[in-house]
């Protein structure tokens, strides 16, 4: 499975290029444009200009980045694997939250009572109404790909500005494109740690991730439901706060 996130054991080069890889897939920079100097990347990223040539370096290495006459530039050509990942892999599920999708899709987010295994999972109160994501992605002849439900807790909407602002218009009319999620999170002072659990659901599989902080409060969960066949499986993983 292609590896998708960061740890205090990688170099700091590889932050450095994992971070700003999510600044070109977020349209900051858009593909073909030229990349500010390393000047410029350093001080952005609070580094020094060698760590950022070796993260640049190692887009160039994936195809993401390209150097000419112009300098560097994003060429993102539609792949969405991480900087030293192995596309050979296989290839994992996309979440509605913390990644995006190639097939079209539909996402918005209401204010209301969550499910009631949400609830549980995150601690609200009975009846409390919380951010809710829904998530629909479909293939071209219009057959359903995947669904998914996200719950956040209060915890999440309270301490990460982005989410809080959903809460006004959260009125399930809007498209809520929530994959950087877990960004703003991070950038909020909060370590991720991730537990996805695979079940089969012939033909189908049910993927739960459920979304702690470092203090072990709860953020999110997520039930994803994805027309694969795959093994059960769960695997952890732990993204430190920004900063």
């Amino acid at each position: 499975m292609a590896r998708s996130t960061t740890s205090d054991h990688d170099p700091l080069y590889w932050r450095i290029a994992h971070d700003l890889l999510g600044e070109l897939r977020d349209g900051t920079i858009p593909p073909g444009e030229r990349l500010p100097g390393e000047r410029h990347l350093a001080a952005h990223f609070g580094v020094s200009r060698e760590t950022v040539r070796q993260a640049l370096q190692m887009l160039r290495r994936d195809g993401l980045v390209a150097t000419d006459r112009r300098g560097s530039h994003a060429t993102l050509p539609g792949a969405t694997a991480e900087p030293g990942a192995d596309a050979a892999h296989t290839p994992s599920l996309t979440f509605p939250v913390g990644a995006q999708t190639k097939e079209p899709c539909r996402a918005t987010v209401t204010w209301e009572e969550p499910p009631a295994e949400h609830a549980l999972a995150l601690g609200l109160a009975p009846r409390r109404p919380t951010l809710v994501h829904r998530y629909e992605s479909v293939a071209a002849d219009g057959s359903e790909l995947r669904t998914a439900l996200t719950s956040f807790s209060v915890v999440a909407v309270t301490e990460v500005a982005e989410l809080a602002r959903y809460r006004d218009r959260a009125d399930g009319s809007a498209a809520a494109q929530l994959w950087r999620a877990y960004d703003w999170m991070r950038k909020a002072g909060l370590t991720l740690h991730h537990r996805d659990s695979i079940t089969q659901l012939p033909p189908s599989v049910r993927v739960t991730r459920r979304v702690h902080d470092q203090h072990h409060r709860p953020l999110e969960i997520t039930d994803l439901v994805a027309d694969a066949r795959l093994d059960a499986l769960v695997y952890e993983f732990t993204l430190p706060a920004a900063g």
